[in-house]
């Protein structure tokens, strides 16, 4: 018998601020994942976007991410109304073009945002501008071209939240630090340090770029399936994409000399190294022994 014909009712139950016009039940193929639940709450209830309805075990509370599970023999979720959604894909490219913007606009701006400021950059200031256009370049082309995102939206409000970390810190603040007449990178005079750091920026960004390409090869288009992986780092550490994001960067401040530089990217650090500690705990507990346990998630003999 063809699995559409075989359906079954699955009830839904209202958090403490329910959605109104919510269905008390709704019929769904046997085969039905946890994405068709939701088009067929939000379809019943009127929200328009599937993405917006939130469902939770109703034992544990916790969140179903899986959209690609199958339904199987639930009966019961809590539902909750998650508010307007974006696109992952459009906040990383809206969150990343905000330092590529500032960067030049302040460049451009020089003569008009500092005393002396029509006088030429330095060496190793054009360089560091290169190298922070060039990393978010990079990762424009990565969110349009490589990443694979498990969720479709994220609430639209983040947009603002994570742009602001990205525009004011790599972006403002560090653009009108590196770029002043009076900066460490426009007194610089040193060139080993300029040559050493090209080569760590370099070395971490092309073995970020490698795990990244690695990482989405796990995953098929739309996806959500989980692999356990291996090379590129990662027998050192949990997130080796971490470990040479951090590199790159430091391959910055040694060129920018630049006290927001090394702002931006300790407080980066600090929320990878939590994003790192949670991906452990997620590929121990959904693979066990299979997995092979790492003592550092990010950065080998430190974190």
């Amino acid at each position: 018998m063809p699995s559409l014909l075989m359906r079954k009712r699955f009830q839904t139950i209202a958090p403490k601020q329910p959605i109104k016009r919510l269905p008390s039940s709704v019929e769904l193929p046997s085969d039905a994942t946890i994405e068709d639940l939701k088009k067929a709450i939000a379809r019943e209830a009127r929200l328009g976007d599937h993405n917006r309805v939130g469902l939770f075990d109703p034992v544990t509370s916790k969140t179903i991410k899986d959209r690609k599970a199958r339904v199987g023999e639930t009966t019961h979720v809590l539902v909750k109304d998650l508010g307007p959604q974006i696109a992952w894909r459009t906040v990383f490219l809206v969150e990343y073009l905000g330092p590529i913007l500032v960067h030049a606009l302040v460049v451009a701006a020089r003569p008009y945002l500092y005393a002396a400021g029509d006088g030429p950059m330095s060496f190793s200031q054009w360089l560091s501008f290169g190298m922070i256009i060039g990393h978010f370049v990079k990762r424009e082309l990565e969110t349009l071209f490589v990443h694979k995102f498990s969720a479709n939206t994220m609430p639209a409000f983040n947009i603002f939240k994570n742009s602001f970390f990205y525009w004011a810190f790599s972006g403002l603040l560090a653009a009108v630090s590196i770029y002043s007449p009076r900066s460490l990178a426009a007194r610089a005079d040193l060139r080993i340090l300029d040559a050493a750091g090209t080569v760590i920026y370099l070395f971490g960004e092309m073995g970020n770029a490698l795990v990244h390409l690695y990482l989405s090869s796990l995953r098929s288009t739309g996806g959500t399936e989980r692999r356990i992986p291996s090379g590129y780092g990662f027998s050192l550490v949990t997130c080796p994409n971490y470990m040479f994001e951090v590199l790159s960067w430091v391959g910055v401040i040694l060129v920018s000399r630049d006290w927001a530089v090394t702002l931006f990217i300790a407080i980066g650090a600090a929320q990878m190294y939590v994003w790192a500690k949670g991906k452990e705990a997620a590929y121990r507990k959904e693979f066990g022994d299979k997995y092979k346990k790492k003592r550092y998630v990010m950065l080998p003999g430190l974190l």
